[in-house]
């Protein structure tokens, strides 16, 4: 039970992968490629899926190497990278299958944010400076998580063949668009405090 949480970090690793992939073939399909249509109705019944269920273990493989202490350097190493992982493959999947280009320009902002500050990690380490992951960061991570999962869920809409009036739909992809506003500035903010305290380091 003791590798448990590091396996769940491996399997949304390999989820992110598998997610990112299926929304390629989807945007393949979307530019001409044969793709079946069956096919396609279920790549996105499965990105989506596969989304949701890599954004939870991002949850519960923290809190149970925590609860059954067994938290190990794998661990604290691999964790963060498949958080990006999941986040980065989720963006350039959903740009990718084409939405809007508001979207792109959000998403884009937080690609920067995350290699800015793992490129930040990573010239800073070899001198004894580290950046402590901050709760307002943990926080970004789930809003990132809960407006990506959003506006996938939205766009691919017409695979749950569930009957919604247009002014609903219009309604939650406002909502939904906002909420990846909003996750676009703790982004950001987060990213400056990171560039500050790195700043502060090496002076001192």
């Amino acid at each position: 039970m003791k590798h448990l949480p590091n396996l769940l970090t491996v399997a949304r690793l390999a989820l992110s992968f598998l997610m990112f992939a299926s929304l390629v073939t989807i945007g393949a399909a979307e530019h001409g490629a044969p793709v079946p249509p069956d096919l396609g109705l279920g790549l996105a019944w499965f990105s989506v899926i596969a989304f949701v269920v890599a954004s939870v273990t991002d949850y519960f493989d923290g809190w149970l190497a925590r609860r059954w202490g067994v938290t190990s350097l794998a661990g604290a190493i691999l964790d963060p990278i498949a958080d990006k992982i999941l986040v980065c493959g989720a963006i350039v999947g959903l740009m990718i299958v084409g939405l809007p280009y508001m979207f792109g320009a959000l998403g884009g902002l937080i690609l920067f944010r995350e290699f800015a500050v793992s490129a930040l990690r990573e010239v800073l380490a070899p001198r004894g400076v580290k950046l402590p992951v901050t709760f307002l960061a943990k926080t970004k991570t789930t809003l990132q998580l809960v407006a990506l999962g959003a506006l996938m869920i939205l766009w691919f809409w017409p695979a749950w063949n569930i009957q919604v009036p247009l002014d609903q739909l219009r309604y939650a992809w406002e909502a939904a668009q906002m909420l990846l506003v909003l996750a676009t500035g703790v982004t950001l903010w987060t990213g400056a405090q990171y560039g500050s305290a790195a700043a502060k380091a090496l002076r001192t």
